[in-house]
């Protein structure tokens, strides 16, 4: 299987050519502070051999078994980490969006479940204890739909609604619209 940008092993080559060692050294190193816990190890790699952050967390993390930096291949993988309410308005709110708007793709980034168009994304959604948040991914977008979010927690970019939002599906595709004719306007 090919590695991508999602698996530590990318960083391999850069790491053997930048720090001037093959990998087998750096686990070799690794084995030795393999007991100091994982802040300790970032700062011995970055004070002691000179490596960037990036670099020290994909060689730490992965010398501790996490190969992919990808927790979630798909939105049902996901939601298998929420409760049924949660998974409800979740499914709910990409039902919604992709009955209308079929031509954006699902994808999971940065280990949340977004819409993207062509190389934009348009929509994106992470699932907290309490709530719900979501973000146009646009700044235009997003300083024409706050407003119409009275009554929500709205942040800088994000709006926060509650975990059993009932779903207001005209705001929703308003949102959705204007991500798409940004995202075709560039």
């Amino acid at each position: 299987m090919a590695v991508t940008k999602q698996d530590r092993e990318w960083h391999f080559p850069k790491i053997e050519s930048k720090y001037g060692k093959p990998m087998r050294y750096w686990f070799g190193v690794m084995k030795e502070i393999k007991d100091r816990k994982y802040p300790e190890q970032i700062s011995y790699l970055c004070e002691e051999h000179g490596f960037s952050r990036t670099h020290a967390n994909a060689l730490v993390l992965y010398s501790r078994g996490s190969k992919s930096s990808r927790k979630f291949s798909d939105l049902q993988e996901f939601l298998s980490e929420h409760d049924a309410l949660k998974k409800r308005t979740v499914k709910k709110i990409f039902s919604i969006i992709k009955d209308k708007y079929p031509q954006p793709e699902l994808v999971i980034a940065w280990n949340q479940p977004m819409l993207k168009l062509n190389e934009s994304y348009i929509f994106g959604l992470s699932v907290s204890k309490n709530h719900i948040t979501i973000s146009p991914f646009n700044e235009n977008v997003f300083r024409e739909i706050s407003p119409l979010f009275s009554g929500y927690r709205v942040n800088k970019k994000t709006i926060v609604v509650p975990s059993d939002w009932k779903v207001d599906e005209k705001l929703l595709l308003k949102m959705i619209s204007l991500g798409i004719k940004e995202a075709k306007s560039k």
